[in-house]
């Protein structure tokens, strides 16, 4: 019996590491967008674990709402992405970056 090799489309859908499969990052949001929901994602995993390190459960829970708004912008939860119309799909994206930007200024207090 042999693996059944991925196709291209479920390639470009799909990564898969340690045997998980993730979705992948929707290619069809532009690049400066994808940055800025990755830095996002950055600081929301970051304080997830700062909080955990520390004790900290309301941090923990700001983080991992940072995180996911950042994954469904980037596509990667919520709805299938190759589900949804190009322009739904890229409005959605700058809706999460305009409500993770909104978080910044609660998050700097909540860290000093």
């Amino acid at each position: 019996m042999t693996e059944e090799t991925p196709s291209a489309e479920e390639d470009r859908r799909w990564l898969v590491i340690k045997g998980r499969r993730w979705r992948r990052t929707d290619p069809a949001l532009p690049e400066e967008l994808v940055t800025a929901l990755k830095s996002h994602l950055g600081r929301g995993r970051s304080g997830v674990a700062a909080g955990k390190k520390t004790g900290d459960a309301e941090r923990v829970t700001a983080s991992r709402k940072r995180v996911g708004l950042a994954k469904t912008g980037l596509g990667e939860r919520g709805p299938y992405w190759w589900e949804l119309p190009e322009a739904q799909r890229i409005s959605a994206a700058k809706a999460a970056l305009t409500e993770l930007d909104a978080l910044d200024p609660e998050d700097e207090t909540a860290s000093q």
